[in-house]
């Protein structure tokens, strides 16, 4: 009896020893940006291999723009060509204002011959109607280069648009990160919108976790928590992670996690930030135990 009741005592206190749980627990993620193509046709030059880290701004290929090239010139031409058009119509607008300019002194000194009865009243009035028809014309031709001018401004909106397709040919890296997978290959044809790769950085990981709303007034963001990672079987290694956001609204508690509370009790969602010095992994499980204070 004595030998029964000493085992009995030693097996309950190595189930009290590993039934120490984590207060929450969850897998890792990262921000993850799918790169795709802002443009369409043959894909020339294409730099990028997965695991391979980018720098944000880097150019890792192009797109062919030999198309929009030829676009942009035949509307450069067609842009001087109405352009030489307003060249004439402002000279033929100074002409019309030299003109007036006589006719208005021409005017002045009939008036005062008027006044002394060294003109007649016709004169005077064949003045004021060239005046009339000279006023006539200027607003005609100043019409017309108005149109010119309208022509000018959309043509300069094409070459805008093309010059910004050539622009987003150029495939750019959007942020510092690894590639996590790759969709296309060099000579492509591509689509506008299609994925070219994926990217994430993983120098910055989150762990998703869920807690129970017992546990949400222990929970802050900001607050500094124990994050655990798997070292062996039976050990764990330790890191410091900080809470970045927290849900505003429970939820029920996804099937692939596992808590002390029972599935159908309503949780929150809880990310933690931590930096990865290369031994967290995108999906890797993770727990979390906020520190008490």
């Amino acid at each position: 009896m004595k030998y029964f009741w000493i085992l009995g005592i030693t097996l309950l206190a190595g189930c009290s020893g590993n039934n120490h749980k984590s207060d929450a627990y969850g897998n890792f993620e990262a921000t993850e940006i799918i790169v795709s193509a802002e443009a369409s046709g043959k894909l020339l030059a294409f730099n990028v291999e997965e695991g391979l880290t980018l720098e944000a701004g880097a150019n890792v290929g192009y797109i062919d723009t030999v198309q929009l090239s030829l676009k942009r010139a035949q509307l450069l031409a067609t842009r001087q060509s109405v352009s030489a058009k307003i060249a004439n119509i402002l000279a033929q607008i100074d002409v019309l204002k030299e003109q007036r300019r006589v006719a208005e002194t021409d005017k002045k000194r009939l008036e005062k011959l008027f006044g002394e009865n060294a003109a007649t009243q016709k004169q005077l009035d064949d003045v004021n109607g060239q005046i009339s028809v000279i006023d006539r014309q200027i607003v005609s031709i100043e019409t017309q280069n108005a149109a010119v001018l309208s022509d000018v401004k959309s043509l300069d909106a094409q070459i805008a648009q093309i010059n910004d397709q050539i622009h987003k040919s150029v495939i750019v890296n959007p942020l510092r990160g690894t590639v996590l997978t790759k969709y296309a290959e060099p000579s492509e044809v591509i689509a506008y919108g299609k994925p070219l790769y994926k990217i994430a950085d993983l120098q910055t990981m989150f762990l998703r976790v869920y807690i129970s709303g017992d546990q949400l007034p222990h929970a802050a963001i900001g607050q500094k928590v124990h994050v655990l990672i798997d070292e062996t079987k039976k050990n764990n290694q330790s890191l410091e992670g900080e809470i970045s956001w927290i849900s505003s609204k429970a939820e029920f508690t996804p099937k692939i996690i596992q808590t002390k509370e029972e599935r159908v009790n309503m949780v929150y969602a809880v990310k933690i930030k931590i930096h990865n010095d290369g031994r967290l992994k995108i999906g890797m499980p993770g727990e979390v135990n906020f520190i008490k204070d």
